[in-house]
């Protein structure tokens, strides 16, 4: 949010991905709204198109690479190319891939933001967002940030020092488990579509295998229409799963998710539920015969 408020003022419009993180969209439309800030979506694999949505008072592209629950891959360097030609800020959430699987400032990217709080501190122990900007868009951000009285925590800022530290190894195991927990979702007759930017069915993985390093260990899967009682008993028998929202922690996690309700330029079309996944540190063999046994319950008519 506070990279957002340093680049907009009244009477401006920004675009923004429709695959932007849920709370990223709530204070596009409840906070820069009510100052007189206009916020388009556009549909996140527009690409050069964007340069059609582009109006004179526009002052900032929001980007999100995968996209926050359906992973969508953008084209960084076309929007961004787009974006210099026309002296419009880019603002990439770099959360998924981290500094260390996506350089957005050699892609042409100003901004980019992080939720620290998930791989960077690693522990779920601690709450701490990052702006990482270009020289150009340094001042702003600064004082943007010290006139709003913002300002981390010792204990925060130690635990995100301490993540580093390990950020390497542990993402190459999210990413090594994530990769084979995958692929065997993708084998499931239960599971009608895998949505992992790093595997070769992934509409974007052309796109990811160019700008990326790596990957994380969050992606999705879509099962076959199934009953709610069927997506219950498939969550309340994994034991490895928790349920919960903030990923990126050395733990597993497993929720369902819905976009219809808020998606604007884009239509979800789901053969049955979506659930979003976090392969944690455990080992993934276990987590493979955690997800068995769930579907093992899902399957009891």
């Amino acid at each position: 949010t506070e990279s957002l408020k340093a680049f907009v003022s009244q009477g401006d419009h920004i675009l923004v991905t429709d695959s932007v993180y849920q709370p990223t969209r709530k204070y596009c439309d409840h906070v820069l709204a009510r100052f007189g800030v206009e916020v388009s979506y556009y549909d996140p694999l527009i690409g050069g198109d964007i340069k059609d949505l582009i109006k004179q008072n526009t002052s900032v592209i929001f980007v999100e690479s995968p996209g926050s629950q359906t992973f969508e891959i953008q084209d960084l360097p076309t929007i961004a190319d787009v974006a210099k030609e026309n002296g419009i800020t880019t603002i990439l959430d770099n959360t998924w891939a981290t500094p260390l699987y996506l350089k957005p400032f050699d892609l042409g990217i100003d901004v980019s933001v992080h939720a620290a709080t998930k791989y960077i501190t690693g522990h779920s122990d601690a709450m701490l967002g990052i702006i990482s900007t270009n020289e150009a868009c340094y001042d702003r951000i600064r004082d943007s940030v010290r006139l709003s009285g913002q300002c981390a925590g010792p204990d925060p800022i130690f635990l995100g020092l301490r993540g580093l530290r390990t950020m390497p190894t542990r993402l190459k195991q999210h990413w090594k488990s994530g990769i084979k927990v995958a692929e065997w979702l993708a084998a499931r007759p239960e599971v009608a579509r895998l949505i992992h930017p790093a595997l070769p069915s992934h509409p974007g993985h052309n796109l990811w295998k160019r700008d990326f390093n790596g990957a994380s260990g969050l992606f999705a899967f879509i099962l076959h229409d199934v009953s709610d009682d069927a997506v219950g008993r498939l969550l309340e028998n994994t034991q490895l799963f928790g349920m919960g929202y903030s990923w990126g922690g050395f733990e597993s996690l497993l929720i369902p998710f819905d976009p219809r309700s808020y998606r604007t330029a884009t239509e979800w079309n789901a053969e049955g539920p979506a659930f979003r996944i976090h392969i944690g540190l455990e080992d993934p063999d276990e987590l493979i015969c955690d997800l068995q046994i769930g579907f093992d319950a899902m399957n009891v008519s």
